[in-house]
């Protein structure tokens, strides 16, 4: 197979295509470059060489600049949305380096939405409570995705390589996220799937009186007003309001209806006591940013809150409700335990992807890069 075409497409071409797939990453479509506005961002589009006019795929590629120097890292956030399935992955990542060699990249790194491995909820709870595994990664899968093996080869013989684990440059996206999967399921089955604790909550939180809506961009203070407090409570750094609400300018109004974007609320007698942020693009749905308030935890916000953006997942015909990054440990005296056991508790699966691979297109420039992350 011969190498693909690439060049600069448009805001409207590269939302229309995402429209059109079963499934893209959110952090694919052109939206995202309005929300990191800190990194300069290019629309790319792939070309069959004989017919010039037939889009056979995208990436949003965000540039970071490295100090002093006009030289930049070039990142693919959960893509480019390709065939990873090619025989010839090289037909697209060829033109994809020579492209961005030439705009001035040092190095590449991207995130291909191809999963590896994929253990259930009842495997995760197992494994926790006989205390024998650590990691995630050391527990035998109930599902090995035989193309997760075949991606990660062929990247190698490309020239690729994966960033060691917790290492390289802080630009990265999670590789083992928890997914609840949709097709194919009603309500009554998503919530009998869910375990006794998370059924028991979502029914207190109805008996309680708590309330679940839909908001708008005038609801955006108040849900960062309670992710401020709910970083205070977990110990992180929480991003500032200007982000969310550039994140909503740009996601809720991109092109050609290739994003579904919506902040819900959980008000319990007035209080709002949770509320989150919730993304949808083609089968894919996510469960972005939450965050709930430190009273009336008893009224069970959060489960509601979850119930509801689960439920609205599947009548939008989504097939995939993503709850997003967990760590992959399995430690009971971990205090990251905690998140994977709620996310456990909705009666998914965990799923490892192939993670993050780089290219290193000048060595010196991109190993200078890397020390200058570490130390940041």
């Amino acid at each position: 197979m011969s190498d693909l075409s690439i060049r600069t497409i448009s805001a409207d071409e590269h939302a229309a295509y995402i429209a059109a797939q079963p499934s893209a990453s959110f952090l694919q479509t052109p939206g995202w470059a309005a929300v990191k506005s800190e990194w300069k961002a290019e629309s790319l589009g792939w070309y069959e060489s004989g017919n010039p006019g037939n889009l056979v795929g995208v990436g949003l590629v965000l540039y970071r600049q490295m100090p002093k120097v006009k030289r930049y890292l070039a990142y693919l956030p959960e893509g480019p949305v390709i065939d990873w399935d090619a025989i010839d992955l090289g037909s697209y990542l060829r033109p994809l380096a020579a492209h961005l060699q030439e705009r001035g990249a040092f190095g590449i790194r991207m995130g291909p939405p191809v999963a590896t491995r994929r253990w259930t909820a009842q495997t995760i709870k197992d494994a926790i409570a006989g205390g024998q595994q650590p990691r995630l990664g050391d527990v035998r899968p109930d599902v090995i995705e035989p193309s997760g093996a075949t991606v990660a080869e062929k990247l190698r013989k490309l020239g690729w390589k994966a960033p060691r684990i917790a290492e390289g440059f802080a630009a990265g996206q999670p590789q083992y996220v928890f997914q609840v999967p949709l097709a194919g399921r009603t309500p009554d089955d998503l919530l009998k799937g869910m375990n006794q604790l998370w059924r028991r909550n979502i029914k207190k939180a109805d008996k309680a009186g708590v309330e679940v809506t839909q908001g708008g961009t005038e609801d955006i203070k108040a849900f960062h007003q309670l992710y401020v407090e709910t970083a205070e409570r977990d110990h992180f750094t929480p991003r500032p309001l200007p982000y969310f609400e550039k994140m909503y300018a740009a996601m809720a109004n991109q092109p050609a209806d290739c994003c579904d974007f919506r902040i819900y609320n959980a008000h319990h007698e007035g209080d709002l006591v949770a509320s989150t942020i919730w993304v949808r693009v083609g089968g894919h749905s996510w469960y972005s940013y939450g965050a709930s308030s430190t009273a009336k935890r008893d009224v069970r916000g959060s489960n509601a809150i979850q119930w509801r953006m689960m439920s609205d997942a599947l009548a939008a015909g989504a097939s995939v409700y993503d709850l997003r990054g967990i760590t992959d440990t399995l430690d009971p005296n971990d205090p990251h335990v905690g998140l994977i056991q709620f996310k456990t508790g909705t009666g998914g699966e965990a799923v490892e992807y192939v993670g993050e691979w780089d290219l290193p297109l000048n060595k010196a420039l991109y190993t200078a890069f890397d020390l200058y992350m570490r130390r940041r």
